[in-house]
């Protein structure tokens, strides 16, 4: 994470072989795109190239103990979602909770309701809103898996040390903090 002299440094073979980022397979497109087109500033490709990257193999790699509990990813989000805010939700604040569209939510509460992991309350009042929780069976499967999947993420991450780890925590957190904030002006 320090030490690198620019947005290209360690990706022309020069590398410390200490440096994790010499054999990735963006440092491999970054060199091809640059034998093709020498001026490319390809900073931005070695950063969310890299995220992207990154992201798929730990979609990939995370999901492991979801899947021996036989949960996908987005249904573990919505269980952690009514379980970390501590109260009944709507499928419209799941969605929100979740970053997720209403018809998977929809389709996703379905799955989990069968199961018995979640529950519905019609609402007095309005009969079209819908409430929901855990039932004890979620709650309880929640607790049982947040901690082996992080312990499986902390195995995940050990090749970072503490303060690289939290350099990086830092700083992921400051670019999706900008990218909150002007993502809908960038889609235009």
């Amino acid at each position: 994470m320090t030490g690198e002299a620019g947005p290209d440094a360690g990706l022309h073979g020069g590398a410390d072989p200490g440096d994790g980022r010499r054999g990735d397979t963006v440092a491999a497109v970054v060199r091809q795109w640059q034998a093709v087109q020498p001026g490319l500033d390809t900073g931005p490709m070695e950063i969310i190239g890299r995220i992207n990257r990154c992201a798929a193999l730990l979609q990939q790699a995370e999901d492991a103990p979801l899947r021996r509990a036989g949960l996908s990813r987005p249904e573990f989000d919505l269980l952690g979602a009514l379980r970390r805010t501590g109260h009944e939700l709507t499928p419209g604040d799941l969605a929100r909770e979740t970053f997720s569209s209403g018809a998977a939510v929809t389709k996703r509460l379905k799955q989990l309701t069968e199961r018995g992991l979640v529950e519905r309350r019609g609402d007095t009042r309005d009969r079209r809103v819908v409430h929901l929780r855990l039932t004890d069976a979620g709650r309880d499967l929640v607790d049982g898996i947040l901690p082996v999947q992080l312990a499986y993420e902390t195995a995940v991450l050990s090749g970072l040390d503490g303060p690289e780890q939290g350099e990086l925590a830092a700083l992921l957190g400051e670019l999706l903090s900008q990218l909150e904030g002007r993502l809908g002006v960038l889609r235009t």
